[in-house]
């Protein structure tokens, strides 16, 4: 998995300490950043998180660049929907040598993990097999003189590539552009920073949240699982894990 901030919006903080001095203030507009240097920011950003007011935190966005990571995580991940994605096209984009994530589970049993890398080379052959016989048959139908014709090729192997798609495994990995604002980004972290997520978008999750506090460290301060800031909202599920989770992601003082 490699995961990137590639874009945030500028002066995070200051951004939504301005947000918020409109709520507050009958100033003009153009005074709105006026005195907002980072240490006024953060005591702005501070005070909405104690009174619960987050509207303004959604003035910020974030960009980030995700790859080596599995179609399966994309289905769970596109369920935040307040959030863009550009995600690499399985239409346009051939498959015959797709690369896979290995659950540890899977990766830590020898046996386990002989069948799950057999079944890959399978779905591998499967997929590029389907493609042949369906661009072979197509080809077939064109006039000789055009069979050879680059584009002609092109556009009849990406036709049968969106078919042969379909044997394609949950674990084929993808690679996506996803934008969120703090606001959803904070219910993010909340949702899948904890022990109850699948292990790989809680591996996400948690890379997601070290770089963006790297640049914003005020704004996602008390960013993470529930569990961090109050008791564990998973009742009989609950890890029970609560103060080691309070220790890796709570943030240290500034």
């Amino acid at each position: 998995m490699k995961v990137m901030l590639i874009a945030y919006t500028p002066m995070p903080e200051e951004i939504v300490a301005a947000a918020a001095k409109t709520c507050y203030s009958a100033r003009p507009v153009e005074t709105v950043m006026e005195n907002l240097d980072g240490e006024s920011a953060a005591s702005f950003v501070e005070m909405l998180s104690s009174i619960g007011h987050e509207s303004p935190i959604e003035h910020a966005s974030f960009t980030f660049a995700i790859e080596g990571v599995s179609r399966s995580l994309l289905a769970q991940i596109t369920r935040h929907r307040i959030a863009s994605f550009s995600v690499r096209s399985q239409r346009y984009v051939s498959e015959r040598k797709f690369a896979y994530v290995t659950p540890p589970q899977i990766a830590q049993d020898p046996e386990a993990n002989a069948i799950y890398e057999e079944i890959m080379e399978k779905e591998r052959e499967a997929y590029n097999q389907i493609t042949k016989i369906l661009l072979d048959r197509k080809l077939e139908t064109l006039p000789e003189d055009q069979r050879e014709d680059k584009a002609n090729v092109a556009a009849l192997r990406r036709s049968v590539g969106e078919d042969a798609r379909y044997v394609l495994p949950n674990a084929c990995c993808t690679q996506l552009v996803m934008t969120m604002n703090a606001r959803e980004l904070k219910n993010f972290f909340r949702q899948r920073c904890c022990m109850r997520a699948q292990w790989e978008i809680r591996e996400l999750a948690t890379q997601m949240l070290f770089q963006v506090r790297s640049v914003a460290p005020t704004l996602f301060a008390n960013a993470g699982p529930s569990c961090i800031n109050g008791p564990c909202p998973e009742g009989k599920m609950s890890c029970g894990r609560a103060m080691q989770m309070r220790e890796k992601f709570k943030a240290k003082e500034r």
